[in-house]
């Protein structure tokens, strides 16, 4: 399912800082054995983006108020390996949480120079957390993949890798058919939170009944499983993420251990002084079965509702067309938006309907005469024997007609013309 690169579209949440790009790997001093050797861990990409392409994307200016600051703290205390150890077994998590310097090093950057990343992270949990959990508990998996989709698309519907990959989850296209999730030019149903989130659980169960072990899971949904397997093979067959470890590609490495330290964030982010922005994204929201074709303008319009709200709430319609007529399709909207737009259905259906959508549904086949007609003009045909001496002006003044007409009714693409050739001429 997974490519073997991270997304590289504009994401939710995003670094902070004030350079163009930051850096893609942090550098670790690993201890083995009373030894030092350093290992160069490559970082999600949700971790490198600045903090100005945040403030340049809709969502966030129509959901997270910049404004307001949470007043987090710039100080983020210093903790020993044992605190960080302790912390971690006391997350209430069926999914191994194990520490060592890699994981202590993605926890560093989480609480260190991402921390205005994390202030942003909590501010969306609001919305997006509840959908996850629903589709992990009805499959009887582990709750703490609900910070998944904070590694894989940094909590941004719309992310797009290089691959192809997309949504919350970053399905590929084709297992996201395989998993239920329609795409085609209007529709793309690995954006829609709660669709992909339900395919997303089943995919997750389906890895763990090849692996049983949850770390070689989400190693396998960012790489592959056949990259997982090829590692396993090279170790003859020790199916343990961290044995494995150095067989895995490059971004696998630091995979597992940014979702552990994601882990560790979510549960603690109070001990490092850290606070969520203030949201406007709203946490009631129902939906409404659609089976005709629906342009969200119309809703906009007639509910009051803005359309950057409307397109954050249905991220899978990629042209803001709802495909009702070809199947049932949802729409999802603030609660207290339902009850005005059933009352007043018919008139949002009608609305502005022919202008948006100017598709025709059929169109006669002109005849050769009409097409004829058609490029030269109106009247009836006649031809026109050219005579030595004759210039297309002559030509034209005698049937006053233009130039430009007679080149056009017959292809000429300058005023050259032979004695002894026919002219077509409608008058």
């Amino acid at each position: 399912m997974k490519r073997l690169t991270y997304s590289i579209s504009t994401l939710f949440f995003l670094l902070l800082a004030t350079s163009p790009t930051q850096a893609q790997s942090v550098d670790v001093t690993i201890v083995e054995n009373g030894r030092e050797r350093h290992e160069n861990i490559e970082l999600p990409v949700s971790m490198t983006y600045p903090l100005d392409s945040l403030l340049n994307d809709w969502k966030v200016k129509n959901y997270i108020d910049i404004n307001k600051d949470c007043k987090t703290s710039t100080v983020n205390p210093e903790f020993s390996d044992s605190v960080y150890i302790d912390r971690l077994s006391r997350i209430p998590a069926i999914m191994e949480m194990p520490y060592n310097e890699v994981v202590r090093k993605f926890i560093d950057t989480y609480t260190g120079r991402l921390r205005g990343h994390v202030s942003y992270m909590l501010s969306a949990n609001n919305f997006y957390i509840p959908i996850f959990e629903e589709a992990l508990d009805a499959y009887n998996l582990p709750i703490e993949l609900k910070y998944l989709p904070i590694i894989e698309s940094a909590l941004n519907p719309s992310a797009v890798s290089r691959a192809g990959a997309s949504g919350l989850w970053q399905f590929m296209i084709n297992t996201g058919k395989v998993y239920g999730l329609d795409s085609n030019s209007l529709i793309d149903e690995r954006r829609d939170p709660i669709k992909s989130s339900w395919a997303a659980a089943r995919y997750l169960k389906d890895l763990y009944d090849i692996y049983g072990d949850w770390s070689l899971v989400i190693a396998a949904y960012n790489c592959g499983p056949g990259n997982v397997n090829k590692a396993i093979r090279r170790t003859n067959g020790d199916a343990d993420y961290w044995k494995i470890y150095n067989f895995l590609p490059k971004e696998t490495r630091g995979y597992v251990p940014a979702f552990i330290a994601i882990n560790y964030i979510m549960n603690y982010y109070c001990n490092h002084n850290i606070c969520a922005l203030e949201t406007n994204i709203p946490t009631h929201t129902d939906t409404i079965q659609i089976n005709r074709k629906l342009h969200l303008q119309q809703v906009s319009d007639i509910c009051g509702i803005e359309m950057e709200q409307l397109k954050s709430l249905n991220p899978q319609y990629k042209r803001d067309i709802i495909p009702g007529d070809a199947k049932t399709a949802i729409l999802r909207l603030p609660l207290e938006q339902v009850s005005l737009f059933i009352d007043n259905q018919d008139t949002i259906y009608a609305h502005r309907y022919d202008e948006l959508f100017k598709n025709r549904k059929t169109v006669a086949v002109p005849s050769p005469q009409t097409t004829t007609r058609s490029k030269a003009g109106s009247g009836t045909l006649s031809y026109h024997t050219i005579r030595n001496g004759e210039t297309l002006g002559s030509i034209a003044a005698k049937y006053k007609v233009s130039v430009k007409n007679l080149q056009s009714w017959n292809g000429l693409s300058n005023t050259r013309i032979s004695a002894g050739k026919k002219l077509k001429i409608y008058k």
